[in-house]
């Protein structure tokens, strides 16, 4: 069954025609929204056909079978030819010209919808959701997949169907819909701070500083004097700490020696259980007059041999005279 020779047949409403954008007729009003507009024929077959109102069609183009759905909003177009959103075009990837196929449905009502913007521009206006409210309402109906635009402050923004329940296409016409976002597809999560290594040491740093000013110890730090008064042949340098080397290895080496006023000393370290290095306790008074005797001669070529400090390398004398 035809109708008035434009292919019209059946129960139902499906026809071709050749598609051109909003720029192509005075009504730039449709680039903000999802409705195109028909020629009068079309609304003469959908008069006389029981269809559901608001009348919704679908949009598809067997060329690249990417298909979409629409509201329409004037019957005023020319014969075989419709008038639709330039953004509606590319989502079918459609030019000036082309055959689009349009066929009559029925949508059920959209309880879900979850958008997706392009960018993050989107995210700082001043209110998104109002901006977005006042655009759904030149919309008659959604479908998965497709990219809508949003006009504000002369600026376009494009946002990404990703899901709707309870199909893939749905009606937004006098409907409580549950609205949710995904993040922009240029957002890029924010980088963990992550705690230089540096940082991590300077409170230890700071923590040695005092540490390492406080003063410390040292013993045998006066002037040596000798027993019979008579002055020193030699300034004798500085004695280091108790943690340095210098002194830890002389000890070590038995070249230093003790006065016998440290032996009772040397004996109470040796019952604790300590090994104390040159002590003279063990020793009797006879051998330790003969170390002294023999230990007087090579003196003073240990000294000019030697540059570093040897602690107690004076000469000893017998309290006998």
């Amino acid at each position: 069954m035809f109708f008035d020779g434009y292919g019209y047949h059946g129960a139902s409403f499906e026809q071709t025609y050749r598609c051109y954008p909003a720029s192509f007729i005075e009504k730039p009003q449709i680039e903000s929204g999802d409705k195109i507009i028909m020629p009068p024929s079309a609304l003469d077959r959908l008069a006389s056909l029981h269809i559901d109102y608001p009348m919704l069609f679908e949009l598809r183009n067997e060329a690249t079978q990417r298909g979409s759905h629409c509201g329409v909003l004037e019957f005023i177009a020319e014969e075989g030819m419709i008038y639709m959103p330039y953004w509606m075009m590319e989502n079918l990837v459609l030019q000036e010209g082309d055959i689009v196929r349009v066929k009559n449905v029925t949508l059920p009502k959209g309880k879900y919808v979850k958008l997706q913007p392009h960018t993050t521009d989107f995210l700082d206006i001043s209110n998104p959701k109002a901006i977005l409210e006042t655009t759904l309402r030149n919309y008659s109906c959604l479908t998965t997949g497709d990219s809508i635009m949003v006009p504000y402050n002369n600026k376009k923004y494009y946002i990404d169907i990703i899901e709707t329940k309870p199909s893939n296409a749905i009606s937004i016409i006098e409907t409580d819909c549950e609205v949710d976002f995904a993040p922009p597809l240029d957002y890029k999560e924010p980088e963990k701070p992550v705690a230089p290594v540096p940082s991590g040491k300077a409170p230890a740093q700071v923590d040695e500083v005092p540490a390492e000013a406080e003063p410390k110890f040292n013993p045998f730090t006066g002037s040596g004097r000798r027993l019979d008064g008579k002055p020193l042949n030699y300034d004798p340098p500085p004695v280091p700490s108790l943690g340095s080397k210098d002194k830890g290895s002389a000890v070590a080496n038995g070249k230093g020696q003790p006065s016998a006023g440290s032996s009772s000393q040397s004996a109470a370290r040796q019952s604790q259980g300590k090994l104390v290095f040159g002590s003279n306790v063990s020793r009797g008074p006879k051998a330790t007059e003969k170390d002294a005797g023999k230990e007087t001669k090579p003196e003073e070529p240990q000294k000019k041999e030697e540059p570093k400090f040897q602690a107690f390398t004076g000469k000893k004398y017998s309290l006998r005279g």
